[in-house]
């Protein structure tokens, strides 16, 4: 069967189309979230997402974590400061009220189990240890041990037909770039809370994002669950 160029490139079009399909459609305001409220000069937009951390083409688990994405939609002209310690999360109406983690943290936890007991001991030894995990398999076979080999950032690799392909990211960068930034913004922005839970998701029976956006206003409460 002779199969020509035009024909190859009616079908790679396709495909393409077909895999957009699948996307979801990025979100553009604070209602097509499954939870959202407004304040003056403010819209939010929050999705409880369990324990996955969304990445590039996949999405990371984190055991310890309750993840909340949020999106910030500030009206025309207003200029809002945004800080995750304006953020805690409300379990089963406030008996548990939790502050998020850091991305670092959290990137810990996905990569080493025992990430809380290793930083403990390095605090407790003073300058003999610095920093947290060396990255070094505990015993051959580590199943915590991240295998994926370092590559320098923006320089792609090739795949098995020669064509230069992404370099993936690490469990850092995939952790730093889905949460949420810090500072000012005037135009809408989102990304991930992460709140440490060790608990059974199951035993959830509501979960409350709180909002404190200081300045003498009140705090705002959106229902997750």
């Amino acid at each position: 069967m002779h199969v020509t160029i035009r024909s190859v490139l009616i079908a790679s079009l396709l495909l393409t189309a077909l895999f957009a399909q699948d996307q979801p459609a990025e979100r553009t305001k604070a209602s097509e979230y499954p939870a959202h409220t407004s304040i003056r000069g403010l819209e939010i937009g929050a999705e409880y997402l369990v324990h996955s951390v969304p990445g590039a083409k996949s999405y990371l688990f984190a055991k310890d974590y309750l993840v909340i994405e949020v999106a910030l939609f500030p009206s025309k002209g207003e200029r809002i400061r945004i800080a995750n310690s304006q953020f805690t999360l409300r379990v089963n109406r406030g008996k548990l009220v939790i502050a998020p983690d850091s991305p670092g943290t959290v990137a810990g936890s996905i990569k080493y189990p025992d990430w809380e007991r290793q930083q403990a001991a390095t605090i407790q030894a003073g300058p003999v240890l610095l920093g947290g995990p060396s990255g070094v398999p505990r015993f051959p076979g580590d199943p915590t041990q991240d295998k994926r080999i370092p590559q320098p950032a923006g320089d792609p690799t090739p795949d098995s037909s020669g064509m230069n392909r992404p370099v993936e990211k690490s469990i850092d960068e995939t952790v730093a770039l889905a949460a949420l930034a810090e500072g000012f913004i005037e135009t809408p922005v989102r990304g991930c809370l992460f709140f440490p839970f060790r608990g059974k998701t199951k035993k959830i029976r509501s979960l409350e994002l709180a909002y404190e956006p200081g300045e003498g206003k009140p705090t705002v409460t959106i229902p997750l669950l």
